[in-house]
């Protein structure tokens, strides 16, 4: 679905690259994690996956990047977002209209999807996202976590077969954040969606997610499974990711000689792990 070659991009004007000799591939149905420190990349890199990097933001871009079989750079933002779903980290950026059910509709009406369509899938758009009560409010009412959700309906709503988000549980709280990965998670396995999402909560990440990559100066430094990045913890606190105290708390037992074997990526996991070393 996504195949990112030899792609370096630089903004124009800043002297600098933001992405390096960047190579991924993600296959259909993948769920993947993308993690680093401030100023890494992470955002630049989704915005070359819908082709706001370089069609709004001008620069000097080397390699390719391919969507669905579409050249980002040949293709509009229009024509990408037949295929991608876009999620950004501020919703005030996304949210055009002034009542949530007239958001969600909106996209949909620019594609001309037929109006009973419309009304079928912003339904299952609010109840996916768990906000259907909020069908008839005005966005303007909305709190910053409400805001968030609706554009992560808005977004599915178009039933895209690449979901990009950058960092979509900014704004909200620890259960309005478990809510959105479980509803991506849904998305994922029901649909077989690609999700590739730029999240700071490295603790649902290692739950949800079954691949992560990291970056770090604009370069990928590890694109592996989850179970395998957070084995390098270590090296992610020394850039500067935290990790989940779960895995921390492995990690310090393991030093200590008192426990073998893979990382957790739950709190039950974690309890498992350790009253499987008081029982010993």
């Amino acid at each position: 679905m996504i195949q990112i070659s030899n792609y370096t991009f630089g903004y124009e004007g800043s002297g600098k690259l933001a992405l390096d000799n960047i190579n991924v591939q993600i296959n259909r149905g993948e769920f993947v994690g993308v993690i680093g420190a401030s100023g890494a990349g992470k955002s630049t890199l989704m915005m070359s996956i819908n082709g706001i990097v370089p069609h709004y933001y001008p620069g000097d871009f080397y390699g390719s990047v391919s969507v669905a079989g579409l050249d980002t750079v040949d293709s509009s933002c229009v024509a990408l977002s037949r295929h991608v779903g876009t999620v950004l980290q501020d919703p005030e950026a996304q949210i055009v209209t002034s009542f949530v059910e007239d958001e969600i509709a909106f996209s949909l009406e620019n594609f001309n999807v037929p109006s009973e369509e419309i009304d079928k899938r912003v339904t299952e758009a609010l109840e996916l996202s768990g906000i259907s009560k909020l069908r008839k409010k005005s966005t303007a009412q909305l709190s910053g976590g409400q805001k968030q959700r609706v554009a992560v309906a808005s977004a599915i709503a178009l039933r895209p077969e690449i979901l990009v988000l950058d960092e979509p549980t900014s704004e909200l709280d620890p259960l309005g954040s478990q809510l959105i990965f479980e509803t991506l998670s849904l998305l994922n396995r029901e649909y077989e969606m690609t999700i590739v999402i730029v999240e700071q909560k490295i603790m649902l990440l290692s739950q949800f997610c079954s691949r992560m990559i990291t970056l770090a100066n604009g370069q990928i430094v590890t694109d592996l499974p989850t179970a395998e990045t957070l084995k390098q913890s270590g090296r992610l606190i020394e850039m500067g990711i935290n990790c989940p105290r779960v895995v921390s708390l492995a990690r310090e037992l393991e030093k200590e000689g008192l426990y073998e074997g893979g990382y957790p990526r739950t709190v039950l996991q974690a309890e498992k792990m350790v009253r499987g070393i008081v029982e010993k």
